[in-house]
């Protein structure tokens, strides 16, 4: 009796626990069924929602899109992969100017500003054209202030007045300095055409080669020193229109020359006589190794006129000049004046 008791009692056991372990294995079967159901349905509800809003490319529009290039459009000078000199000048790309000496308004007993014409075909400017390459870029003068301007390491002012009152964006000077830009188709390798790029034509740096200078002389008497000091510089070029029509020569822009002193320490003056004794452009400037006319002034100028516009000298570029050298004449008599002996 006891044994046939619990041999009915372990067949119960035995069915309760395979009937369990099927209901596991059934369970385990459902899910993954349950998440292919749920991804299927996910699937189509996200086609459902995107298929109205789907996006047609339009092929006109694309190829009629301008693209705005925002740069200046001057030639980029490659950098040596090799030191390009026999000599380690890595401390010339280092140098800092000298800050200025401070002049007190009190202490100014004369002041005039200047207005100076510089002409790189003449001899001694000839360096402001130097048209070689190195590793910081084209060594002209106006390449080194168009390199500035792109890498936007000075302020650039328009040439609506010289009193620096009203910036220019980088796209301004190209307009001003290589006129307006026009469409260019592109292509892919099909020769299908893909958009539209505007651009400007390559600026011929040869044909910028007049500058205009603008500084204040200034005698301090608690130094006893006559101060040359440049305000700003200018590039120039003339303008002649389609017909042939010469409108003059304006001046495209202007830079503040203290702004541009940092720039012009770091780049080399040429000099075909003495390549031991090279100076940068800042010391240039500040040495006044250079020549300009003197094309206005505040001396005896109460219209504010330029000489070239002077009663009687308009028409006479000789008698212009003469003039020029008489205001400098009358700058250095006053420090001499001053003398006793």
């Amino acid at each position: 009796m006891n044994k046939q008791f619990f041999k009915y009692l372990f067949l119960l056991v035995l069915i309760l626990g395979v009937g369990n372990v099927a209901s596991a294995q059934k369970k385990k079967a459902k899910a993954p069924a349950k998440r292919t159901s749920t991804k299927r349905t996910t699937k189509n509800k996200t086609k459902a929602s995107i298929q109205p809003t789907t996006a047609t490319i339009d092929s006109v529009a694309t190829v009629a899109a301008p693209v705005v290039v925002d740069s200046l459009p001057i030639r980029k000078v490659a950098k040596s992969l090799r030191r390009d000199a026999a000599v380690d000048d890595d401390a010339i790309r280092d140098r800092t100017p000298l800050p200025y000496e401070n002049l007190r308004a009190d202490d100014a007993v004369y002041r005039h500003k200047i207005w100076r014409e510089i002409d790189t075909r003449e001899k001694i400017n000839l360096p402001f054209r130097y048209s070689a390459d190195q590793d910081n870029g084209n060594q002209r003068f106006i390449s080194i202030l168009l390199q500035a301007i792109q890498d936007s390491s000075v302020t650039v002012f328009s040439g609506v007045d010289d009193r620096f009152t009203t910036p220019m964006t980088v796209s301004d000077v190209s307009k001003v300095v290589a006129g307006d830009e026009i469409p260019v188709p592109m292509f892919d390798t099909l020769g299908n055409q893909t958009g539209v790029k505007m651009m400007r034509n390559e600026i011929n740096l040869d044909s910028i080669y007049k500058f205009r200078i603008k500084e204040e002389v200034v005698f301090d008497k608690e130094s006893s020193r006559l101060f040359f000091r440049i305000l700003g510089i200018a590039p120039v070029k003339r303008i002649i229109t389609p017909q042939g029509v010469d409108l003059g020569e304006i001046e495209m822009f202007w830079v503040y020359y203290p702004d541009m002193r940092a720039t012009f320490a770091k780049y080399e003056v040429y000099n075909g006589r003495n390549y031991g004794a090279r100076m940068s452009w800042e010391e240039l400037f500040e040495s006044r190794m250079f020549y300009g006319r003197i094309i206005k002034s505040t001396i005896d100028n109460p219209y504010d006129q330029f000489i070239k516009n002077y009663k009687g000298l308009s028409e006479n570029s000789i008698l212009q000049l003469l003039e020029g050298e008489n205001i400098k004449e009358k700058i250095f008599n006053y420090e001499q004046d001053l003398w006793s002996y």
